[in-house]
């Protein structure tokens, strides 16, 4: 679901804000002259951004307000190199790419993200509007060992509204097609001599732009209401001790799994085109008889205390996160007949539906290849009268899935800082988490009376449970860290930080000893070949970090940084890697394939070595900026998502790429044509390959999976006076992003389970006619072009904004799934017009 920038972000996907002081200089900070120097906190502690020996991209809060950005779709957008997925499947499912690496779903996240100098460490907070932005800095290549856990690709580091002396607040408020809405205020009050409090919250509310057409094109397929509430309260104890103490509250209520199906069997072809489908080409249309729907809650509370001493200064936090996310939605496909066994007796009431609702719908127009014939027999067994459904279907055949996760965080850390003149500083400190996560994939009958959201119901329950993984994870991360930086004068500064971390996980099956009612086996597979047991690993990485920075002038800064990232390993749900050797690495058994695909149930620690060196500066009186980077990386078992669905069901897992080394550059410029008249660009090229790959080894040489090859940005801002209050602001944004693979296997052919069951069927044909071939999975160069114009004061705005203003088509992701033969696809965010308002005080 990409509507979740759907309001405020109006200009966002163009703006080329990357790793360049052009960008910062072009967004100041409210009520800052264009030619103050911006001030980040890129290496935790307060310097120019123009003296960052690193990719840094910041938006101030004038930025921020200028372009509606409010959460990480939107700073992606924003940033070359950097891609994102988002809310395509939940609205906690976000992975962010950055040059190459990219966050495994349902592994922990690979960019950290770091709000008022805490760090949140559940990926369903990645894309969650965090209070009342005033600074955001994207931080570019391993960041662990300055910020800390899951930070191997970089970091986001968030400012948000900290209280003054004085009381200030706002509001704004938007309307667009689609029924869409997006409100948010503030209010930043003194509280007396040294303390204040800031109080904030938002609402956002949609349709979608998809309708359910079974379902009377009801709204209920990418449609989402969603609340925050947010406080702070700040206040000192004497002149040395700050105190910061924060609350939030989220709800999220919505639509999951928005998703088609394209199939990529070019042998079917002949018989129907749409049976060798372009991603790019797939007609979206959704008629499943289950309302999805998502629902997620979410508590943070923390405390940070600051305290200075002569010369060094005592950094502290405690953060407890809460957070509870579901989902409810059809299975992932009916053709594989799973609920029309009648020789079940306790799985005769699913077998009654499937049949009756079969029926009923006889003819019903789905995707083609798709068709309804009038038995649920897949077609290839009965090619006179069964069916293709495909996935998500209009029938009870395909069953009902529940999706839980679960997550409890408690984290700490403590850091001394020094704070004297001299050429040497240090930091210095120690941090523990503790993570408490429950997850669990269920899928059951579907007898038409409604849906019961237990991960476990028992056969005579209206959904009968047929497969279920499901598990208790438990996590506690020990590290210690500490950096030096050497200035022996103002040209020249080395720096050196340390960082050692240690997780030691603990994995325990929730999976009850029961019989499948359908197929008569065990209700985990994995069951089949012995108990699920407990299971425990430790996962350790020291995680150096090198920089250098030379400094001739004011206007220029050569520089060059080497370091190491980490994110951990684990554990999937115990019986996925016994059920994916059974279901597709056998060969042997009538119906089955040799996939030559592995899988563990226990996933590698990732591990990352980058280098990067680059020069930025300005010129002509800072009318002219510029920011030219390259870059190396190489990844040690890149931790990958992989979607399998089958007769067993559906099954996600985490798997290890062995090696994958990325190289690339950047450049950004901007120029500032006259006074009010601003033109900007950049563009970023990422070239990488598979060396190694274990878990699919004929996939050596492809590309490092969502990757894009390249990102464009270009565009132009002006601010023009009507007079001594009133101004015209106007902005346009154009984003091109290049072609991009979702999966290690790209331009291959590849046996599915068609190619095992062909010639067992009715169709008697040889096996390869059910090869699949992916060179049609890519996802093509897409740009969206989004403009805003409008008038403001310095206390009020009305803008009028468009977003993907000639409403191009694209996906938001295709997710393969190798041996069933084609992908799962969902639609990127339409055409937006609007209008927002807003006032300040």
């Amino acid at each position: 679901m990409r509507i979740t920038r759907l309001l405020l972000s109006a200009s966002a996907a163009g703006l080329a804000l990357g790793a360049t002081p052009v960008f910062a200089q072009d967004s100041a900070a409210d009520g800052a002259s264009e030619e103050e120097a911006i001030i980040v906190t890129a290496r935790r502690q307060n310097e120019r951004l123009q003296d960052v020996p690193a990719s840094v991209a910041v938006l101030s809060a004038a930025t921020l307000q200028n372009t509606g950005a409010k959460n990480a779709d939107d700073f992606a957008q924003l940033t070359p190199g950097v891609t994102i997925v988002t809310g395509t499947a939940e609205a906690g499912d976000t992975q962010i790419n950055i040059r190459g690496i990219n966050g495994a779903r349902d592994a922990e996240s690979s960019v950290a993200l770091v709000v008022d100098g805490i760090l949140k460490t559940n990926t369903a907070q990645l894309n969650q509007v965090q209070g009342t932005l005033r600074q955001v800095e994207i931080l570019k290549g391993p960041q662990g060992a300055l910020y800390g856990r899951n930070a191997a690709a970089g970091a986001i580091v968030l400012q948000t509204l900290k209280p003054k002396d004085v009381a200030e607040g706002g509001a704004r408020v938007s309307y667009a097609n689609e029924n869409t809405w997006d409100a948010s205020a503030y209010a930043s009050l003194p509280l007396g001599e040294g303390a204040g409090m800031v109080l904030s919250g938002g609402f956002q509310r949609t349709d979608g732009f998809f309708r359910n057409i079974f379902l009377g094109n009801s709204k209920t397929v990418d449609d989402k209401e969603a609340y925050n509430l947010d406080g702070r309260l700040v206040f000192k104890l004497g002149e040395d001790t700050e105190f910061d103490v924060k609350l939030r509250w989220a709800e999220f209520h919505g639509a999951s799994l928005p998703f088609n199906a394209s199939f990529h069997l070019p042998n079917f072809a002949a018989v129907n085109p749409k049976f060798y489908e372009d991603v790019d080409a797939h007609e979206f249309r959704f008629y499943n008889n289950i309302r999805a729907t998502n629902d997620q809650t979410s508590f943070d509370a923390s405390i940070k205390v600051e305290h200075s001493f002569d010369s060094m200064k005592l950094v502290a936090w405690a953060l407890f996160s809460d957070i509870k996310q579901d989902l409810v939605a059809d299975g992932t496909s009916a053709d594989f007949a799973r609920y029309i066994s009648a020789a079940l007796p306790s799985g005769g009431a699913t077998v009654a539906s499937c049949f009756a609702s079969t029926a009923a719908n006889t003819g019903y127009p789905v995707n083609q290849p798709g068709g309804i014939g009038a038995i649920p027999v897949p077609f290839i067994f009965a090619p006179a009268n069964g069916s293709t459904f495909g996935p998500y279907s209009p029938t009870t055949c395909d069953g009902i899935q529940y999706q839980l996760r679960n997550q409890k965080d408690i984290s700490a850390e403590v850091r001394l800082v020094s704070t004297g003149d001299g050429p040497l500083s240090w930091q210095l400190g120690a941090y523990y988490l503790n993570i408490d996560r429950q997850t669990g994939v269920s899928l059951g009958g579907d007898t038409g009376s409604g849906v019961v959201k237990n991960l476990y119901n028992g056969p005579s329950s209206v959904n009968p449970t047929s497969l279920l993984l499901a598990d208790q994870f438990d996590t506690n991360v020990y590290a210690a860290f500490g950096s030096l930086e050497f200035k022996p004068n103002d040209q020249f500064k080395a720096g050196l930080a340390l960082r050692y971390d240690v997780e030691d996980r603990a994995s325990n099956s929730l999976v009850p000893t029961a019989t499948d009612p359908f197929t008569g086996g065990p209700i985990n597979p994995g069951q089949a070949f012995g108990p699920l047991t407990p299971k425990s690993a430790s996962f350790k990485q020291l995680q150096p970090k090198i920089t250098l920075s030379w400094t001739p002038t004011s206007d220029l800064n050569v520089y060059a940084n080497w370091g190491i990232g980490f994110k951990s390993g684990g554990f999937n749900n115990q019986g996925s890697s016994a059920l994916i050797n059974a279901n597709f690495n056998n060969g042997v058994t009538p119906g089955t394939i040799n996939a030559n695909v592995r899988i563990n149930d226990q996933y590698r620690k990732e591990k990352s070595s980058a280098f990067e060196a680059g020069v930025k500066g300005t010129l002509f009186d800072n009318r002219i900026t510029f920011d030219l980077a390259g870059y190396y990386t190489r990844i040690s078992d890149m931790q990958f998502f992989e979607f399998f669905v089958g007769s067993f069901g559906l099954l996600r897992v985490v798997s290890n790429i062995d090696t994958v080394d990325v190289k690339g550059a950047e450049i950004n410029l901007t120029a500032k044509v006259v006074d009010g008249f601003k033109l900007f660009g950049s563009f970023n090229v990422t070239d990488s390959e598979i060396k190694k790959n274990s878990s699919r080894t004929y996939t050596v040489g492809n590309k490092s999976p969502y990757t894009a090859d390249w990102t464009l940005n270009v565009g132009g801002e002006i601010k023009v006076p009507v007079n001594d209050s009133l101004r015209i602001t106007g902005r346009a944004d154009y984003r091109l992003t290049g072609p991009t693979w979702f999966h290690t296997v790209q331009n291959q052919e590849r046996p599915t389970l068609f190619s095992g069951l062909l010639p067992i069927s009715a169709l008697a044909l040889p096996g390869v006619v059910g090869n699949a071939r992916y060179d049609v999975a890519q996802r093509d160069t897409f740009g969206v072009f989004n403009a805003r114009l409008g008038l403001e004061t310095d206390n009020y705005h009305l803008v009028v904004f468009a977003e993907n203003l000639f409403d191009k088509k694209y996906i938001a992701e295709a997710i393969p799934a190798i041996e069933f033969g084609g992908s799962f696809i969902s639609p990127g965010g339409r055409r937006l017009i609007g209008v927002e308002a807003g006032v300040k005080f």
